[in-house]
């Protein structure tokens, strides 16, 4: 017998309304202020490397513990609100990236699950329609047949 039902923890009505729900008050939140780039803006504006992250944080240090050695010609309020809200998009991905990623990943095992039993249930239509033959399993088996063209399966012209 194969290995089948690999999961069992299943999300009732109410949790996947509440989960919808969430996502949507989520998206209403951010929607507002997230911008998605064309590829020549994602040219013109790239992607700064760690090095440049230092470099950033590091003049934030100094604005923040020296002010007067700044820049007078930066806004140093926006700066900071960049900084912040740079900060807060990166975590904020990285926590629904790795959600993203679980829920991705729990999924497969749900597929999993399901074409394991749908296999059980062919091969139980199968046995059904040679040894139960006019119940309706000779539909259904020739239906599913499809689904396994390498075993003889299709009637394919040559």
């Amino acid at each position: 017998m194969p290995f089948q039902d690999v999961i069992k923890l299943h999300f009732t009505d109410a949790e996947k309304t509440s989960f919808q729900d969430l996502v949507k008050q989520i998206e209403d939140l951010l929607q507002p202020k997230l911008r998605n780039l064309d590829e020549g803006e994602n040219n013109t504006y790239g992607v700064i490397n760690e090095q440049n992250k230092l470099l950033v944080t590091k003049v934030r240090d100094y604005q923040n513990n020296q002010p007067a050695l700044s820049s007078p010609d930066v806004d140093w309020v926006e700066y900071l609100d960049d900084f912040h809200d740079r900060s807060f998009l990166e975590n904020g991905a990285l926590r629904i990236n790795a959600l993203s990623k679980a829920m991705i990943e729990t999924k497969r095992l749900h597929d999993y699950d399901n074409f394991q039993n749908a296999l059980i249930d062919y091969k139980y239509t199968q046995y059904k329609n040679e040894t139960s033959p006019g119940l309706g399993y000779d539909s259904k088996a020739a239906e599913l047949k499809q689904f396994f063209p390498n075993t003889g399966g299709s009637d394919k012209t040559p």
